[in-house]
């Protein structure tokens, strides 16, 4: 049977009664903006990170401007930015009027490491964003303990874990995305920013609400940037659920590995005392086309995310000349994402491997 690259509504199906109540009772409260529900998402939320703050956003990407603009990012700045990641990592770093460095990944974790960013850094980086790629976590303290804040870009990495805690309290900021298809994810668009700072999620609440509290001063420029009382309501029913999701995450990991799947590609290597909740399975091999042919004539979900990587990318061309980035250049050349979620079953691992096993057989 074909397996999707995601699958999302199977975990959730169980649910549906809960999450339709949940719907209802926003409706019927008329409030719809920094409600109650959004409130106790945020300390539900901070309380499953280990961080003291939670602060409920728009969007991932907005999350990301904002914890640049609370430390105080701006003109002349630089923030060190990987270039094997979503666009949007990156592209919340020129409207704060600083500019994106980019560094280099380890090709085996596909995460930033200390070396990686070390060689990016400058007099002028007054952030480095670390991006828990694809669930795994990047080594967050011996980043910082190059003397920089560092941010969490966590947009694909609820549910993992290290043996510091869990990402989103790790750095001096972390980014959340609760797009559809994350490893939590809302009915819509949705965000949230963690930190252990209490002035830096004073500022980020200013800035979320127009730079204002109370909509008479404004004391910054800042975003209409909310999460809304309809997505933390639904996001609140997930909550509670997303442990046992990141645990079916890494048994569907387990399945490829005891389906023989290493032996015909390059998996992915968790960050030394990482546990990833995989949002995504991204194995590498220099046959990436014929086996994204052979996974396809199958009919099983795969996709290359970022074949261009982001210091490539047309609007970046500015920020990225000259940059020298030889693993991302090859992660991004030999990488596929491969079918991953919570209730992927070791039956559904074997069908993929047995695809791909004889795609590369023929391609070799």
């Amino acid at each position: 049977m074909p397996v999707p690259l995601f699958d999302t509504a199977t975990p959730l199906a169980p649910l549906r009664g809960e999450i339709d109540a949940a719907v209802a009772s926003v409706l019927d409260s008329g409030k719809f903006i920094l409600g109650p529900q959004v409130a106790a998402f945020e300390e539900e939320f901070a309380a499953y990170c280990g961080a003291r703050h939670a602060v409920g956003v728009a969007n991932g990407t907005d999350a990301l401007t904002i914890a640049l603009r609370a430390l105080g990012v701006g003109p002349g700045d630089e923030v060190v930015v990987p270039s094997f990641t979503f666009y949007a990592t990156a592209e919340a770093v020129p409207p704060t009027g600083a500019r994106p460095v980019f560094c280099d990944v380890d090709p085996d974790t596909m995460c930033v490491t200390a070396e990686t960013v070390r060689a990016a850094m400058t007099p002028r980086t007054k952030a480095v964003i670390v991006v828990h790629l694809f669930g795994n976590v990047a080594p967050v303290a011996e980043i910082e303990a190059l003397g920089v804040p560092v941010i969490e870009d966590a947009a694909q990495a609820a549910g993992s874990t290290t043996e510091a805690g869990r990402p989103g309290s790790l750095g001096t900021l972390a980014t959340f995305s609760f797009f559809p298809s994350k490893n939590l994810g809302c009915f819509g668009d949705g965000g949230a920013i963690t930190t252990g700072d209490d002035g830096l999620a004073d500022r980020v609440r200013m800035l979320r609400f127009h730079g204002s509290w109370d909509k008479v001063t404004y004391d910054h420029v800042g975003y209409n940037s909310r999460l809304d009382e309809l997505q933390a309501a639904i996001l609140r029913v997930q909550l509670p659920h997303l442990d046992d999701w990141a645990d079916g995450r890494r048994a569907g990991g387990r399945h490829y590995e005891a389906a023989g799947l290493g032996e015909l590609v390059a998996l992915p290597r968790p960050v030394d005392g990482c546990a990833p909740a995989w949002h995504l399975y991204v194995v590498r091999t220099e046959g990436a086309d014929a086996l994204a042919a052979a996974l396809a004539a199958a009919g099983h979900g795969h996709k290359a995310y970022y074949r261009t990587p982001v210091h490539r990318q047309p609007a970046m061309r500015e920020f990225g000349a000259g940059a020298d980035l030889p693993a991302t250049e090859e992660v991004a050349r030999t990488h596929l994402a491969i079918p991953m979620s919570p209730v992927l079953a070791a039956g559904d691992a074997a069908e993929v491997v047995a695809a791909a096993q004889a795609g590369l057989a023929v391609a070799r």
